[in-house]
């Protein structure tokens, strides 16, 4: 996919490394001409365009009209929404992921502002603090789809039912609204499979509907 990312701070830079490491084609806005020449260096697979993703301007050199993914990634709520209502008004583009730094702003990051996805980056961390004191338990990392998708993840415990049972994920039989898209282990991420199996300490992340939370429980909780 192509994905624009606007802002190179710590979180728009770290965004851009990972995506390029997934080979996807990105392209990061930085306004600070200082920031984007040393981003060059730092990110050689990722182009860097030294510009204000706030401008008509540096959005339509970036191509946006060709863009599959924005994410607006700056440290500043004002200019985020701003990045994501060009980006989706004008030039359209399919997805739009917008950070949310004050959780006072969280309100107004919705599709009134062109924004399909918004991420507060300190719920993310008490997401995995949450994660780390809470093994065996659901948690929560993203509303997607206006609430009626969600990621979560569910560390997983020696008695899960996924564990104890030794069953491979075709096995679990999950309903088609519950779906396991990543399984980290051991640090590493592990692609799924139908004949994957399932160890305790496992991070399992899945895309889930509401009505599906149940399955989730009575597959990985118990």
């Amino acid at each position: 996919m192509r994905v624009i990312v606007a802002g190179g701070g710590s979180v728009g830079t770290a965004i851009a490394k990972d995506l390029q490491n997934r080979h996807h084609d990105v392209v990061l806005i930085e306004q600070d001409p200082v920031v984007a020449e040393r981003l060059r260096s730092l990110l050689p697979g990722v182009s860097i365009i030294a510009a204000d993703a706030c401008e008509y301007a540096a959005l339509s050199q970036a191509d946006l009209r060709n863009a599959d993914v924005v994410i607006a990634a700056t440290g500043d709520d004002e200019d985020n929404l701003v990045v994501s209502w060009l980006s989706k008004q004008e030039f359209a583009v399919p997805r739009v992921i917008s950070r949310i730094n004050n959780q006072r702003n969280e309100w107004l990051f919705n599709d009134n502002w062109g924004v399909d996805v918004s991420v507060s980056t300190p719920a993310l961390i008490t997401s995995l603090v949450d994660e780390a004191v809470e093994v065996g338990s659901i948690v929560k990392l993203l509303d997607l789809a206006h609430g009626k998708m969600n990621l979560i993840e569910v560390t997983l415990a020696e008695n899960s039912p996924a564990v104890a049972s030794q069953s491979t994920l075709e096995d679990l039989n999950l309903p088609d609204g519950l779906r396991v898209v990543a399984v980290v282990r051991a640090e590493q991420p592990v692609a799924p499979s139908g004949t994957m199996n399932f160890y305790a300490g496992d991070h399992v992340i899945l895309m889930t509907r509401e009505d599906c939370t149940p399955a989730c429980t009575a597959a990985f909780v118990g």
